[in-house]
């Protein structure tokens, strides 16, 4: 809040934010959907024709794809396109599915600790019962690499089961006890990795594999590493989006 004086009256204002060129660009074509200009299972114009009609970048434009596919309003295919969902979210839902930068980092803050402590006695301890069950998971990762809603779900299944690995009872109740917050997180992380990054599923899938190889050969340091290496790259494409929009808004600051 600000205080001015004029003419010796106090006048008290208050900041006024300015909203993300990404929430513009989403929110006019969330009501594009909802009116019936995209159809559900319609395509949308790729992110070049996006960028040129709305005029502003593609991270913009890629951000604000990001925030419909995370609230059920698109699903997008990997070198296909962007589609309106076949079934469109009621606004309760689309609400709770949303899920900010802010929260996003708090719960991978969260996770790198216990994470990489659950890889690192996972290594110790681990049974032929747990590889089994974890190559069993890689396979079904490997078998869905274009079906989101499997991959997302083979993906939570991995982080538990090494937590279960670990063979501490608590490690293993705190992971399930914010099995919500992870599912989020990791479906929102994954698609902000895809658009940062361009970054294939091959290689999300890759880094489970390695995780899983020091696992096996009990490499707690490595199986530790590793996990932690994962996690702190999923930060850093999350701290990279945000810096990209906000070199957007400061460069439309300045044309303005």
């Amino acid at each position: 809040m600000y205080i001015i004086i004029f003419g010796g009256i106090v006048v008290a204002f208050r900041r006024v934010e300015a909203r993300k060129g990404s929430e513009l660009v989403l929110e006019q074509l969330k009501n594009m959907i909802e009116t019936g200009d995209y159809a559900p299972g319609s395509k949308l114009p790729t992110v070049v024709e996006l960028a040129d009609s709305f005029e502003v970048g593609r991270s913009t434009i890629r951000e604000a794809l990001s925030g419909l596919k995370a609230t059920g309003w698109i699903t997008i295919r990997h070198g296909g396109g962007s589609y309106v969902s076949l079934e469109l979210p009621a606004a309760e839902d689309a609400a709770s599915l949303s899920f900010g930068k802010e929260k996003l980092q708090e719960v991978l803050e969260v996770r790198k600790f216990i994470e990489a402590g659950c890889a690192e006695l996972a290594a110790e301890r681990r049974s032929a019962e747990d590889l089994a069950a974890l190559r069993d998971i890689l396979e079904r990762m490997g078998g869905a690499l274009g079906d989101e809603a499997a991959s997302d779900e083979a993906d939570i299944r991995f982080h538990l089961r090494v937590a279960e690995a670990s063979k501490n009872a608590l490690l293993l109740s705190m992971m399930e006890s914010m099995a919500g917050r992870l599912r989020e997180s990791m479906k929102q992380s994954r698609r902000l990795w895809f658009f940062a990054e361009r970054a294939s599923a091959e290689q999300l899938l890759a880094e489970h594999r390695s995780i899983f190889e020091a696992i096996e050969t009990r490499d707690g340091a490595a199986a530790r590493d590793r996990m932690m290496k994962h996690l702190l790259k999923v930060e850093q494409v999350i701290e990279r989006s945000e810096r990209s929009g906000q070199d957007e808004r400061d460069e439309r600051g300045r044309t303005e």
